[in-house]
């Protein structure tokens, strides 16, 4: 587009300003800086979508209150990883979001494992599931997780260890258990 300067002659080119050709890139909370009640939050709002993905039937506003979080809370953190379909509203699959578990290693020490899926959280619920049925008398419950790593590191599976530090890990909450916040 062209336009002249009146009286001079010069010819000036207008064109649109970059702000307006490229999309704002969306926001995102950085977990490691939120403050320990918004970790708080998150975590219960990370339990609203493993809900939904557990009960694809329960709606984000239900699950969120029996989670103890607002949906607004919900929507929040996790608000992208809802689609509308017809007039409700469904949870995508899986996500890549991150999020710090603890949980055993190979030698019984709670360790703060950074996971980067979905996926890396359920396989973490389902060692701790069979991690506690071992604890109640399955002795073959672990069989299946001897050389598998979540986070980087191996997990406990060892009956030795596992006898020496029963006591410790009786109670610790799987999500940011050794720093601190609550689940």
């Amino acid at each position: 587009m062209r336009h002249y300067a009146h009286g001079h002659g010069e010819m000036i080119k207008r064109t649109k300003s970059k702000k307006q050709s490229q999309p704002r890139p969306a926001r995102s909370l950085r977990i490691v800086r939120l403050p320990e009640r918004s970790q708080a939050a998150r975590d219960r709002a990370l339990h609203v979508l493993a809900a939904l993905r557990r009960d694809p039937s329960l709606a984000p506003t239900h699950a969120a209150k029996l989670e103890g979080v607002s949906y607004r809370t919900f929507k929040k953190y996790f608000g992208s990883e809802l689609r509308k379909s017809g007039s409700r509203y469904e949870v995508t699959p899986s996500d890549r979001r991150v999020a710090y578990i603890s949980l055993p290693d190979e030698h019984g020490r709670l360790v703060l494992r950074k996971t980067t899926s979905s996926k890396e959280r359920e396989k973490a619920g389902a060692f701790l599931k069979d991690f506690n049925r071992y604890l109640r008398g399955n002795r073959t419950a672990l069989a299946k997780w001897a050389n598998v790593k979540i986070g980087g590191s191996g997990l406990l599976t060892a009956p030795r260890t596992i006898k020496a530090t029963e006591p410790a890990l009786s109670d610790f909450s799987l999500y940011r258990a050794a720093n601190g916040g609550a689940a």
